[in-house]
């Protein structure tokens, strides 16, 4: 079931913005490639290959990659060019990556040394740059042995930990305004108003995967809150499997259950145990979150239902997005998107991968 849903997804994929860069895209690849390492399967590799080859054109350049844009998320899709040069050996692919890392050379950053989100985001530390960021960051260090990026890297998202936390919750603002102008913006903490579930989805996501890429001794300073931050996104699970979109207010009036936030969840969840740095209970989860977020299609097939299509702050199509939690739940849902479908992906992978995972899978007809 969920292999074939995959493997349908992939073959009918369109590029997420038109075919320019964008992390949208970059999520099926990372899922892709996760699933290529979990089950050797050649092709989910295949895959990668064809839908990455017309993003990367002569030169080499990226396809409608503008650095001077200094837009942080473009740098997700990088993950995917540095596991092709380490698998094909390829200079093309990490030559493409090099574009990547020139720009964060250049990047803006906060006073506390951190990334700005966007260009035209001064001043703003948004969680979903720590995923967007960080991860490759660090991998590209590690891949041309630039010891200092990896470093940097975990002093970012330590830092940004360190300014983004609510200690009234025990989780972490969707984002923070250092110069405190944003009107989105508490005016004393600098924090967002609600805690949106996709934006602590990329923090965890963020954090698994740098444990994985670092050592223990590296990712302990980052340990003690990772640790924390997976225990209470374990308290806010529903009963049916799924975390809500303003994930710790159930008693909030139209609040509901959002699915790629879930499929976050639950990657990052089987992948700190599977790492060690979470001891939480996992068993069944996977097999409840693609329960309640697969449905079937009329025409065969599946879908993965209720997912947040977008949600981010300030002026956007002529609409204020204030970071309130009554904003949140007003987003628009849809369906078979990749900010879902790719973490999704990656928690199947997860699963797989380690031993006693799979056969609940397979007991549940998941497979």
């Amino acid at each position: 079931m969920l292999m074939e849903y995959f493997d349908t997804f992939a073959t009918n994929h369109q590029p997420y913005k038109g075919g320019p860069w964008c992390y949208e895209d970059g999520l099926v690849y990372r899922g892709l490639e996760l699933l290529f390492k979990s089950t050797a399967e050649p092709r989910w590799l295949a895959h990668i290959h064809r839908l990455i080859a017309p993003q990367i054109l002569e030169g080499p350049k990226l396809l409608g990659y503008d650095p001077d844009d200094y837009n942080i998320d473009n740098i997700l899709p990088g993950r995917a060019l540095l596991f092709l040069y380490q698998t094909t050996g390829e200079a093309t692919y990490l030559q493409a990556a090099n574009l990547l890392n020139q720009q964060l050379e250049t990047h803006p950053r906060t006073k506390s040394n951190i990334y700005w989100h966007k260009g035209r985001y001064p001043w703003q530390v948004w969680l979903d740059g720590l995923y967007m960021g960080a991860p490759f960051q660090i991998e590209y260090g590690l891949v041309t042995g630039r010891d200092a990026l990896v470093q940097d890297a975990l002093d970012q998202v330590s830092a940004a930990m360190e300014l983004t936390f609510v200690p009234q919750t025990g989780l972490y603002a969707h984002a923070y305004d250092e110069a405190r102008k944003q009107p989105w913006c508490d005016p004393e903490t600098g924090h967002t108003k609600a805690h949106w579930a996709r934006a602590v989805g990329w923090l965890a996501l963020a954090l698994v995967d740098i444990a994985a890429l670092t050592s223990a001794r590296q990712f302990a300073p980052l340990q003690p809150r990772a640790t924390a931050l997976f225990d209470e996104i374990a308290r806010w699970r529903q009963p049916d499997g799924l975390w809500l979109q303003v994930m710790d207010q159930p008693q909030l009036a139209g609040n509901w259950t959002e699915t790629s936030a879930s499929a976050m969840f639950c990657y990052a969840l089987l992948r700190a145990r599977e790492l060690g740095i979470w001891h939480g209970e996992t068993d069944g989860l996977l097999a409840q979150v693609v329960k309640s977020a697969l449905r079937p299609k009329a025409g065969g097939g599946y879908e993965m239902i209720r997912m947040c299509h977008v949600a981010g702050l300030g002026m956007y199509e002529g609409r204020f997005r204030d970071g309130t939690a009554e904003y949140y739940i007003s987003e628009d849902r849809v369906s078979d998107d990749t900010k879902g479908v790719g973490p999704l992906m990656m928690a199947v992978a997860a699963s797989l991968a380690g031993a006693d995972k799979a056969p609940a899978l397979q007991r549940h007809g998941l497979l």
